[in-house]
């Protein structure tokens, strides 16, 4: 007889639970943090086979993107594995783009009167060496946790998360 009205209660209690109603001794659910975690905090910027491609076709790893302080800049950057497959990377005469597929713009290098574009070049590509350049964002268009395509003549990073 009792453990017949247990399991009637435990049945009811379930189905009650089911639909949505939460038995009188159960616990109020959590409220929702007010702020929520840096968008993409957790997620891998690259799978491993993306960056297994990049470095045996590029000979590029440790492609990063980053949004500044201030948000009016996006600063990309890579470190050289093979400086004859990363030459692409590093010509002038290409024009460097990173598109925004969400926010449905492309972001260009800015030329700066005095000092040029904002890209680092050299001659002499070096392994090991890390590179960067970078994007201007007016308007704060692209935000962080955004994922981005950086294009440079026929290279072509996609998906990248701006950190």
């Amino acid at each position: 007889m009792i453990r017949t009205t247990i399991l009637i209660n435990l049945v009811v209690s379930g189905a009650l639970w089911a639909e949505g109603a939460a038995p009188a001794s159960a616990p109020a659910p959590a409220a929702k943090p007010a702020v929520a975690a840096a968008p993409g905090r957790y997620l891998p910027s690259l799978s491993r086979r993306a960056q297994m491609f990049y470095e045996g076709v590029w000979g590029i790893d440790s492609l990063n993107v980053k949004w500044t302080e201030s948000g009016e800049m996006v600063r990309f950057s890579w470190r050289v594995l093979d400086p004859q497959k990363a030459a692409p990377l590093n010509d002038k005469k290409r024009e460097p783009s990173l598109e925004d597929p969400q926010a449905g713009v492309s972001l260009v290098v800015p030329q700066m009167e005095k000092v040029g574009q904002l890209r680092q070049a050299s001659q002499n590509i070096e392994a090991g060496k890390s590179y960067w350049m970078a994007f201007s964002n007016v308007g704060r268009r692209v935000k962080r946790g955004d994922r981005v395509n950086v294009v440079i003549g026929n290279f072509r990073a996609q998906g990248l998360l701006v950190e």
